[in-house]
């Protein structure tokens, strides 16, 4: 599967003005494939500073932050280009403090016919494999103090209970081997922690936690509550071996239709628990199949047992040789 293709299907890059949010070396759209604004939290030497040495993210290949959203709105930051045609950003959004507001600014800057599209990381087959997923409340909370970095809750969460995760190894079945040392973590989620509210220091961590049913479950009962006003166009499941799900979504400001697509959306993607319902009826049936064949063989074992202590059976031995000694393979 080429997540990119899937991730911007149907979009006319050449003919589009889009912003993409969190690029860093890896541009979904490069700038020679069409209008494209870069957002990021902070400028671009500051990244450069922040991600030299890191084991995945080259330093000297990051794109050129044209806005700055952080403290700032994105519609300020933004200002150059917006409204735009789409906004695109690939595991952003689970690091986002203000997840409602977040989406609410994603929506200001777009035309009213514009799309967002976002790649998310499923939990369960990431290093929140061990965390829980998110709640409303959860979300209702980080709104109402209108944060704009992790708080110390998200940030104790994340600390403590991210673990090292191959995500094939759960597709096959198989848990996460490697569990952090609690007490050393508690300490240094404790410690980041306090900085935060202390200090109000940016420490990037996972605020939120999707599987892409519980995610469009938490969409569903946000258009509900009144807080948001994105409908779901498409929500394409965690393919088998990835570790990410896709999802599109334009301005409505028909909440209804806002609900039911999100509605459809969470019925189209099992539940967790009704994938491991299905594969463990699955496996029953496949046991009772196998129970079912092993009772066949030791029945046809019987019987092949019964024929040759039979009477008939040695009477028609002398026959049996015969047609052997000229060929005919009798058994």
């Amino acid at each position: 599967m080429d997540r990119i293709k899937t991730l911007l299907q149907k979009l006319d890059l050449s003919a589009l003005q889009g912003i993409e949010i969190g690029a860093l070396d890896r541009p979904l759209v490069p700038k020679s494939q069409g209008r494209i604004f870069y957002v990021d939290f902070t400028d671009t030497e500051t990244l450069r500073r922040n991600y030299t040495g890191h084991p995945y993210i080259r330093a000297d290949r990051l794109v050129q932050v044209e806005g700055i959203w952080g403290r700032n709105t994105l519609r300020e930051a933004a200002a150059a280009v917006a409204p735009a045609d789409y906004v695109v950003a690939s595991h952003v959004i689970e690091h986002v403090p203000d997840l409602i507001a977040w989406l609410e600014e994603l929506r200001q800057v777009l035309k009213d016919d514009g799309e967002i599209r976002l790649a998310i990381p499923d939990r369960r087959y990431t290093f929140d494999y061990y965390r829980a997923e998110t709640r409303l409340a959860d979300v209702l909370d980080a709104h109402l103090f209108g944060a704009r970095i992790p708080g110390s809750r998200e940030v104790i969460d994340y600390v403590m209970n991210a673990t090292p995760f191959d995500s094939t190894m759960a597709w096959n079945g198989g848990l996460p081997e490697v569990r952090r040392p609690w007490a050393l973590q508690a300490a240094r989620a404790v410690e980041l922690a306090r900085d935060v509210v202390d200090n109000k220091n940016y420490h990037d961590s996972h605020c939120w936690v999707f599987t892409p049913h519980s995610f469009a479950s938490l969409m569903e009962m946000l258009a509900e509550t009144g807080y948001l006003k994105l409908k779901c166009e498409w929500l394409q499941d965690t393919g088998r071996n990835q570790h990410e799900f896709f999802v599109a979504m334009r301005p409505c400001d028909d909440a209804q239709q806002v609900i039911a697509s999100w509605r459809a959306a969470a019925s189209s993607v099992e539940a967790p628990e009704e994938k491991e319902q299905a594969a463990q009826a699955e496996l029953e049936r496949l046991r009772s199949r196998c129970g079912a064949l092993e009772a066949e063989r030791s029945q046809l074992t019987r019987e092949v047992q019964a024929l040759r202590t039979s009477s008939s059976w040695r009477l028609t031995a002398p026959l049996r040789a015969l047609k052997r000694a000229f060929g005919h393979g009798a058994g």
